[in-house]
């Protein structure tokens, strides 16, 4: 009986390996070709004929891209604009969590309803008037602060910790209140500990939020010496020539070490996201 069971489990595991591995491959198709391309000159990524291998081109397209946009300086920015609004939008919107979570007050409900609401506007109803009321009312244009602070507060990732401080058993909490523990004391030494596979999670939401963020910073910062990774490597599309294999070196040079993180990291990531979506 153990002996059939076995087989059983193996034969579906096998056939869902067949089913999902070519879904795979079709998935990393496209990235693989990225690579091809950005070690292929100009011209060659247009020529006829099809390419899988990569070519030796690559420093040279880096060379390339790095004289037209000091990308190495736009990635140090990604960098330091990306970890820092991940490590101020997570104390944000975990703050916000817990007290929707575990107080209550009037017009709770209301502020949740608020909260949904705003997933459901598209970005492009508030771009221009934050970036109306952040370039003119307060002269930010051209800062960090105004790169790193309009976005800070994320709807799904207060829902997210909504959620996940809900889950928690609230006599846990109640006991530590009997032992006269301040509350500040039991959001940072308690609750976040308990949920720290969901940070991680969404850590790694809004620093990929973050790192691929294009619009808002095209609008906000003029400097060329003040670029993005994404919006330097946006700077390559000009209006009688577009340096294509600089623009895949630099593709690449944001989406591996992104991929490798991910990969790293998806056993929290997903431990997270599950943990966060059961109640």
């Amino acid at each position: 009986m153990t002996t059939s069971r076995s087989q059983r489990r193996l034969g579906r595991s096998i056939l869902l390996h067949l089913f999902l591995t070519p879904l795979a491959l079709i998935w990393l198709f496209p990235l693989w070709m990225m690579v091809v391309f950005s070690t292929m000159p100009d011209n060659g990524i247009f020529s006829p004929g099809i390419e899988l291998l990569p070519h030796d081109g690559f420093i040279d397209n880096f060379n390339n891209l790095q004289r037209d946009t000091n990308f190495v300086g736009a990635i140090g920015i990604s960098v330091s604009v990306a970890v820092t609004y991940t490590i101020l939008s997570v104390l944000l919107t975990s703050m916000a969590g817990w007290a929707l979570a575990r107080y209550e007050f009037h017009g709770k409900g209301a502020v949740v309803a608020i909260i949904f609401g705003t997933i459901t506007l598209p970005y492009a109803v508030v771009l221009i008037p934050q970036f109306i009321m952040v370039a003119r009312d307060f002269a930010l244009a051209n800062t960090w602060i105004a790169l790193i602070v309009p976005p800070l507060f994320n709807s799904l990732g207060v829902l997210f910790m909504r959620q996940a401080f809900s889950m928690m058993p609230a006599e846990l909490f109640d006991a530590a209140r009997v032992e006269g523990v301040k509350e500040w004391r039991i959001f940072l030494f308690v609750a976040l500990p308990l949920a720290r596979p969901m940070l991680a999670a969404l850590a790694i939401i809004l620093f990929l939020a973050s790192w691929n963020n294009y619009l808002w910073p095209l609008l906000i910062n003029s400097q060329p010496g003040a670029m993005t990774a994404p919006v330097a490597l946006g700077t390559l599309i000009g209006l009688t020539k577009v340096s294509w294999g600089g623009i895949m070196a630099g593709a690449v040079m944001l989406t591996v070490p992104m991929l490798i993180v991910f990969v790293l990291l998806q056993r929290h990531f997903i431990a997270g996201i599950a943990a966060g979506a059961v109640k």
